[in-house]
């Protein structure tokens, strides 16, 4: 008797229990309702004319990377210049010892001597036979010999010089002068070092960085928009209507000189599935150092761009949606297309917004689709202030 008396109390208690917390819910749902649509800030979207920037990893070269290597055998006797010198064109940069070189010049000079005597010589006799034959004495055949004699000994003596400016380019060799105006790179040679022309590594490096090329690549698919985006029926017209671009340099700051795209190689490499580009900065102050590393940022100027904040969109499914408000202050769920590239914290959208809709701005994550809300009007200032920064 007592356990059914107990099991009655127990389902008793529970109805009570139940009957109270529907009570709540019903009370919480009154409430609700007395308290009307809750606020949500809203901004009113317009068009305006904005610049999208594309940063592209770019190598950084200087327009003449010389390699500076010896054209002779011999030690080095002196190094001029030290590693990261900036140097003037004909600036004498190592001097070689290969006394063999001194040792022909001074045999091709005594060469030249002994030729000359030789043609002085040969002279004399044809000027001695001359007379003879004009007076009979002896035959024109003893004159034609001694001009034939002549002849040779003028080309032993051509020979001899040739061999002496042979011999004085090769010892001009030992002296290694700078081909540009640059910056000397590392120097892997000490004085005394044994040099030859079959050496694999050079002395050193001579860059020209003057003027610094970027290099950097483009995909198939970026290549076809990029070639979209500039008007020119050729290649060569399409990059003269390519703005200025600029560089990012390795620490986030941008280089304060504008460069230009020069070069656009329009042959895919079937490795990589890119193309190469060549942006060209000047470099006056030899900041920019070859074999460094930078971006190169293109801009792309869009009019009549459609701006709403990213945090103003949901991810839904790979798709992206915005909150916009309809009639009777009713939130329409609404799928947007964007560009590939953003600005700043916006994105720019190409579908599904217009000049004058009406975004729920944030705060919206327990909104459904068609729900009343009281709007917050926020002005486009302040919503877009970030932006004009």
């Amino acid at each position: 008797m007592r356990k059914i008396t107990t099991l009655f109390f127990g389902i008793g208690a529970a109805m009570i229990l139940a009957s109270c917390g529907g009570n709540d819910d019903a009370k919480k749902a009154q409430a609700a309702a007395a308290a009307g649509p809750q606020a949500y800030p809203v901004f009113t979207v317009n068009a305006q004319t904005t610049e999208l920037n594309s940063d592209y990893p770019a190598t950084i070269e200087g327009i003449q990377n010389i390699d500076i290597r010896p054209k002779v055998d011999g030690f080095i006797q002196k190094i001029l210049v030290d590693e990261g010198a900036v140097v003037k064109k004909g600036q004498l940069l190592f001097t070689i010892m290969a006394p063999q070189y001194e040792q022909e010049v001074r045999t091709a000079k005594a060469a030249i001597s002994s030729a000359e005597a030789d043609v002085v010589a040969a002279q004399l006799q044809v000027n001695k036979t001359r007379p003879l034959v004009e007076k009979d004495i002896i035959s024109k055949y003893d004159l034609d010999a001694a001009q034939l004699t002549l002849q040779s000994k003028k080309a032993a003596l051509a020979q001899a010089k040739a061999a002496l400016v042979n011999a004085q380019v090769n010892l001009s060799y030992t002296s290694i002068t700078s081909p540009v105006d640059g910056i000397v790179g590392s120097i892997p040679f000490r004085n005394g070092s044994l040099v030859s022309s079959s050496s694999t590594e050079p002395l050193t490096t001579v860059s020209n960085t003057s003027k610094v090329y970027a290099y950097f690549s483009l995909n198939e698919k970026q290549l076809l928009d990029f070639s979209k985006t500039y008007k020119g029926n050729t290649l060569a017209q399409q990059m003269k209507n390519i703005p200025p671009v600029s560089l990012v340099l390795a620490d986030g700051t941008v280089y304060a000189q504008d460069g230009k795209i020069e070069s656009i190689n329009s042959q895919i490499n079937t490795s990589t599935g890119s193309a190469s580009l060549r942006a060209t900065f000047p470099n006056p102050v030899a900041l920019l150092k070859s074999g460094g590393s930078a971006s190169v940022r293109i801009p792309q100027k869009v009019e009549n761009a459609i701006l709403v904040p990213q945090k103003s969109t949901i991810d839904l499914q790979g798709k992206k949606f915005v909150y916009v408000l309809g009639d009777s202050a009713k939130i329409i769920s609404t799928e947007i297309q964007i560009m590939d590239l953003a600005k700043d914290k916006f994105y720019v959208v190409t579908k599904g917004l217009k000049a004058g809709d009406k975004v729920v701005l944030e705060g919206f994550q327990s909104l459904k689709d068609g729900t009343k809300i009281k709007p917050q009007e926020k002005s486009a200032d302040s919503v877009y202030a970030d932006l004009k920064k």
